[in-house]
């Protein structure tokens, strides 16, 4: 072949065009030979749908004279048979079709599952065939020689056959399912039920009236066919079925619970798995989810075939706004189920036509070499893979570097025991608590600059600053392990900052590796494909900063949360059982409340209050251990998670003053809860003294003055309790106690009657002394020196004596965690608040502040004071100190 010119180049162009025609010619006869042989053949077979259920029925062929019918024979019928198949006149081989063997065939006219509108074929004559079952049609090729509008009314008629036929198939589908439903709900009502009613109605679940539906559908579409005109209309029937997409819309909702429950009556009920011929239970569930997805399949290629019909529909014809409807509701239903069910998106197929599954993926801290990074982590549903978000530059799009990844097969965890006995390098609690302060200001500068209407560089300045300090301390609060191990000895460790999250990923990765056999390996490009293939499955596109949120999402709450713990059912062996609450704060979850253990009981009873501090808390957790008897060597009990849940703090629900009830279910066990918020504004607001008796709410002198003391009793008796048997308490004084403990010992003090401290709980002691504190009318810092006392104004006894007992608490850091920055945290708004009427917080009129803003600031200068005082190298040991042995530890 010589190409000399661009001449010679045009007409070997059109030797080659004229080539493929005529081979495409060729290859549609063939087809259209093989479809037709197909159908020859189904038709000397008998239904494959009866003989598969095993039910005997009306056939036109004796079951002596022919074996079981493979579903794919019939579901790979030919367009002209299938139409046939319905009608008892037409026993030619092509009794639609008026054109010759010999002649020009019709089009082959298959599905694509996997294709989109953008991946057509850039030649509309390249044909192409999917022999996938139940396929709903799809056109490939245009006969030629016809003008444009005639061409599109004939191509018209291809398209509503191969829907004729696509529905002839499905209807067998719908059949099939239907077939053993009338004999199971005949046996229900006997003496020997084979499934319950309840089992039947979730199983074929509107299958019934899907297949009304479509009966319907195609009782009126066929002699519309048969009876074709190019102005014949079938919109309406199009209309009329996207309008009954509902009917769709529960069988969707209830299919995975219907495919479970096959599963589960076929490994049950012996009974059920005979009605099939097919061999035992397992082949009966496959048949069973085969047909049942195909009403979830229907629903996409249904949306598919309308773009065709409306493609080859004129748009003066009176169908075309009638099918533009249909397009419209269908894509729309299609749109909300897509959403609803995204797993069918986040897949990736890998060699031999396996699925790769994303099942989760979130950002989390790994610690390498003593040093904290942020990773994402994958989890699919055959391994987990760790990768780094890089960095994006020259306008680039998100790309990951994978830094490990285990097989599901090859993954191991440590033992709770083991894990908590490696070390983690901990974070020092003041550098946490200062970021939070800067975090605190920071917010406020930025909304400072938003009422000022500025914006600009300084604006975005505090956003970029603001980013880098959350990304801080995102980074450096969590400090809880979870250990991840290959088989093979390879170790790594994440750092979260709850057990609910450790579990969490242990119950979803075990639970894949039910699925996992086989070790594997990945190749360099396979690797590169999986890391790639991360940035379209992602779920969690950012990583979880609150600059990251946009301005009209909800701030949290700020307060406090009043929540009783009443009880718990639905355990099925006697447990020593007990709950703790975490609220989120800042970005990471904190442990606020515990309570007591409840022994050898099935149906645990507490009933037990607690108050809990809220930071823009938005999640309520609740966790349910069974206590251990063995200890570790380091002392600590290795409780068993049993359970776990939470709950979401909607404000709207919270507003009210009365008592929310609710119940977490987890797991099969209920809890249930009461809830009760109060907001920060008024939860700190310090009343008037109106009375003079009890200690409670009465100005200190008039206690100290009655009592002949230079401190109260109250606070003298708690310091004493703590100090002998709270200071190597986790958590002391940041740990809520039981509300009604503390209104016990409220209303005994008030009372001045005589309570055994020592059979108190010492969080409930330490929660009554800082209610004692919070609800003085006049702060331990008085409203006339509360200015003065950065400069170092001389302290009241009381104060003396707090602060001292305050620095031996922070002596057993190591023991309780509960550092200066924390206990400042802690007593700083207690001890320093201003009455209502003597609260003022500078401000400048053009920048007003908000409530929140001033509310975070005040409280930030009061830990601050605090905090100040507890950090000085000497504090004076009060004489009180000394004399409080004098008296009971008894009120």
């Amino acid at each position: 072949m010589e190409l000399n010119s661009v001449r010679d180049i045009e007409q070997e162009l059109e030797r080659c065009k004229n080539s493929i025609r005529k081979l495409e010619m060729e290859v549609n006869k063939e087809r259209f030979r093989m479809i037709y042989l197909q159908t020859l053949l189904a038709k000397e077979k008998k239904s494959y749908d009866r003989q598969r259920w095993g039910f005997k029925g009306s056939s036109r062929i004796e079951e002596s004279q022919h074996p079981d019918t493979d579903p794919q024979s019939v579901e790979n019928m030919g367009t002209a048979d299938k139409i046939q198949s319905r009608q008892s006149g037409n026993r030619g081989p092509f009794p639609d079709y008026d054109i010759p063997f010999g002649g020009t065939p019709p089009p082959a006219y298959c599905y694509d599952g996997e294709r989109g509108e953008e991946n057509r074929p850039h030649h509309e004559l390249v044909p192409y065939t999917d022999d996938s079952p139940s396929s709903s049609p799809r056109l490939r090729s245009k006969p030629h020689g016809m003008p444009s509008s005639k061409k599109e009314l004939e191509m018209r008629k291809w398209v509503l056959s191969g829907i004729l036929a696509s529905e002839e198939t499905y209807l067998g589908h719908l059949e099939a399912l239907l077939l053993p439903m009338k004999p199971l709900r005949a046996a229900a009502t006997t003496s020997q039920p084979v499934l319950s009613l309840q089992q039947i109605e979730t199983i074929f679940f509107k299958v019934p009236e899907l297949h009304e539906i479509h009966k319907d559908f195609y009782d009126g579409l066929l002699p519309r066919v048969q009876q074709w005109s190019h102005h014949q209309r079938v919109g309406d029937l199009f209309q009329k079925l996207a309008s009954q997409l509902g009917v769709y819309r529960a069988f969707v909702d209830n299919y995975k619970v219907a495919v479970e429950t096959a599963e589960k009556c076929c490994q049950a009920h012996p009974q059920f798995a005979e009605i099939s011929e097919v061999g035992p239970g397992a082949g009966l569930v496959r048949v069973l989810h085969s047909l049942l997805y195909k009403p979830v399949d229907r629903i996409t290629r249904s949306t598919l075939v309308l773009h065709d019909l409306l493609k080859h529909t004129p748009s003066c014809h009176p169908d075309y706004p009638l099918l533009q409807d249909a397009l419209r509701i269908s894509q729309n239903f299609l749109s909300s189920i897509n959403e609803e069910i995204t797993p069918r998106r986040q897949s990736m197929t890998v060699k031999k036509g396996e699925n790769r599954q994303l099942v989760k993926d979130c950002f989390m801290v790994e610690l390498v070499e003593c040093a904290r990074k942020l990773r994402h982590v994958f989890l699919f549903s055959d391994l987990l893979l760790c990768a780094k978000l890089k960095k994006q530059t020259g306008g680039k799009g998100q790309q990951y570097d994978c830094k490990w990844y285990i097989p599901l097969a090859d993954v191991t965890f440590q033992s709770i025991d083991e894990s908590e006995s490696s070390p983690v390098p901990q974070i020092p609690e003041e550098e946490v608590e200062a970021l939070k302060i800067k975090i605190s200001q920071t917010k406020n500068d930025i909304q400072r600059e938003k009422r000022a209407c500025k914006g600009g560089k300084a604006l975005e300045r505090l956003k970029k600053k603001l980013c880098e300090q959350e990304s801080l301390l995102l980074l450096m609060s969590p400090c809880m392990a979870f250990r991840v191990n290959n088989r093979n000895g390879k170790g790594y460790t994440f750092l979260i900052s709850s057990d609910y999250e450790r579990e969490e990923w242990r119950e979803i990765i075990r639970e894949h590796q039910k699925k996992c056999f086989k070790s594997f390996s990945l190749t360099s490009v396979e690797l590169q494909m999986l890391t790639n293939s991360c940035v379209k499955l992602q779920t969690v596109h950012t990583i979880p900063l609150t600059i990251n949120k946009e301005d009209d999402e909800p701030p949290g709450l700020y307060g406090f949360l009043n929540v009783i713990v009443h009880s718990a059912s639905g355990l099925k062996q006697s447990l020593n059982l007990y709950c703790t609450l975490e609220v989120d704060s800042f970005g990471y979850f904190v442990n606020k409340a515990k309570t007591r253990v409840y022994r050898d009981t099935t149906e645990p009873n507490w009933n037990e209050e607690f108050e809990i501090e809220l930071e823009g808390s938005q999640t309520l957790r609740l966790l349910c251990y069974s206590k251990s008897m063995l200890c570790r060597d380091d002392g600590e009990n290795t409780d068993k998670m049993v359970a776990k849940g939470q709950i979401q703090l909607d404000p709207q629900t919270l507003q009210g003053k009365d008592w929310q009830r609710t119940v977490i279910t987890m797991n099969g066990i209920e809890v249930k809860l009461s809830m009760k918020f109060t907001s920060r504004e008024f939860s700190l607001k310090r009343m008037p003294s109106r009375k003079q008796s009890g200690v409670f709410g009465v100005k200190i002198g008039v206690v100290t003055k009655r009592e002949h003391s230079k401190v109260p009793l109250i606070v003298r008796q708690c310091v004493e309790e703590i100090e002998r048997r709270g200071m190597e308490e986790v958590g002391i004084y940041r740990v809520s106690g039981v509300a009604t403990d503390i209104q016990t010992l409220k209303a005994a003090f008030d009372a001045n009657v005589s309570v055994i401290m020592s059979e108190m709980d010492v969080n409930a002691i330490a929660g009554t002394l800082k209610l004692y504190f919070r609800e003085l009318p006049e702060p331990l810092f008085t409203d006339e020196l509360y200015p003065n006392f950065t400069g170092g104004i001389a302290l009241s006894d009381s104060l003396h004596f707090l602060l001292y007992t305050l620095r031996l608490v922070a002596e057993n850091e190591m023991s309780n965690k509960m550092s200066f920055h924390n206990l400042a945290t802690v007593f700083g708004p207690t001890l320093l608040r201003p009455s209502e009427k003597d609260s003022k917080i500078p401000a400048n009129p053009a920048q007003p502040l908000s409530m929140c803003d001033s509310w975070s600031l005040e409280v930030m200068s009061q830990v601050q004071v605090l905090l100040y005082f507890l950090q000085l190298e000497t504090i004076p040991t009060p004489d009180s100190k000394r004399q409080s042995i004098l008296f009971s530890t008894e009120v």
